[in-house]
């Protein structure tokens, strides 16, 4: 992230761009850095653009090369590099935060599985035995209960072999359209985690084209480059759509307005933006606005899903709870003092 920054003061300033990624490649404290950027100007020195060095070493992603292809093309480099560093500096905050949100939730979660095994190892199964030895009817749920304690470890152990399958068939399908466009699908549908996946995504279409069109690249020229920016199914597939009909014609806000994932708000702004060519400047302004929708979201997860953990670990340890002791209560009944 820092280096696209550096580069673009260097550039900026006047330096020459060989001269520029040396000073980099100096100013890199990690071995693997180095490597890397004096990969890159070899590359570079060979003849070879920017965009080629960089696409060649497999170390960046799509996003990042054609953001410096267009920028190499309209002679605004130093731009176009400010912009992918701006936009890494927003994606690793987003990150940040999420962690921050689910840090407490998924340790919360870890220590609710570890008092579960305990009382199903050891607190049930010597409830169990008591009943066992007076040999009273017991209730429903207190039997399911006792089974599940019973067969802990092979329960656990399916479980683990269910979400290690899960794990490896993702692994081994994810780059499959068919397997794509299924998960996308069930994404989409979880209850606010769905929308909040979709404007991750959206909030990136928006400043992908604020940044190619900005840099006046041709607006089919820029779908074309933002479906292989974004690796998500529901986007790249309308912007195939979409891209065929601005082609013959079709005003672009029309074409966005067929397809769900692009709310109403954008379809209208980007409309309104169309008659005063201003396209770029919108977006920019799209862009913005879902970001601050973004952080002030996943905030809101982070309320929600504390109090929400807190109700589910009452629910399931008081669940066992009360299945163990509402049979003590009755046996107590008929215990009589000798």
């Amino acid at each position: 992230m820092e280096f696209y920054k550096e580069l673009s003061v260097l550039l900026s300033s006047g330096i020459d761009f060989r001269k520029a990624l040396e000073i980099l490649k100096e100013l890199q404290k990690k071995t693997k850095h180095k490597e890397l950027i004096d990969a890159i100007t070899k590359q570079v020195v060979l003849g070879k653009s920017l965009f080629e060095a960089i696409k060649d070493s497999g170390k960046f992603s799509p996003y990042e090369y054609y953001s410096i292809k267009i920028g190499e093309e309209t002679r605004k480099l130093d731009a176009v590099l400010l912009e992918l560093y701006q936009y890494f500096d927003r994606k690793v905050k987003m990150r940040r935060q999420l962690l921050s949100v689910f840090t407490y939730p998924a340790f919360v979660l870890l220590l609710t599985f570890g008092v579960l095994y305990f009382m199903m190892k050891y607190v049930v199964p010597m409830f169990a035995s008591v009943f066992k030895q007076f040999g009273k009817e017991l209730p429903g749920l207190t039997k399911k209960i006792i089974y599940v304690s019973e067969h802990f470890s092979a329960i656990s152990l399916v479980f683990a072999i269910i979400l290690i399958s899960m794990i490896a068939i993702h692994l081994y399908f994810r780059n499959h359209t068919f397997y794509r466009r299924y998960m996308s699908k069930i994404v989409v549908r979880i209850p606010f985690f769905g929308k909040l996946i979709q404007k991750i995504y959206i909030t990136r279409f928006c400043q992908s084209l604020s940044l190619l069109l900005s840099a006046k690249t041709p607006l089919v020229n820029s779908l074309e480059l933002v479906q292989k920016m974004i690796s998500f199914y529901p986007v790249e597939y309308s912007l195939d759509i979409v891209k065929k009909e601005v082609t013959k014609g079709v005003l672009f806000s029309k074409a966005l307005s067929k397809h769900s994932i692009y709310d109403f708000k954008l379809v209208s702004l980007v409309s309104v933006a169309e008659q005063i060519n201003s396209l770029d400047i919108m977006f920019e302004r799209l862009a913005k606005q879902y970001d601050e929708e973004l952080q002030h979201q996943t905030k809101m997860i982070g309320v929600i899903m504390e109090p929400l953990i807190i109700v589910i670990i009452g629910a399931v340890v008081g669940t066992v709870l009360i299945a163990m002791y509402s049979p003590m209560f009755d046996l107590s009944k008929i215990i009589q003092p000798s």
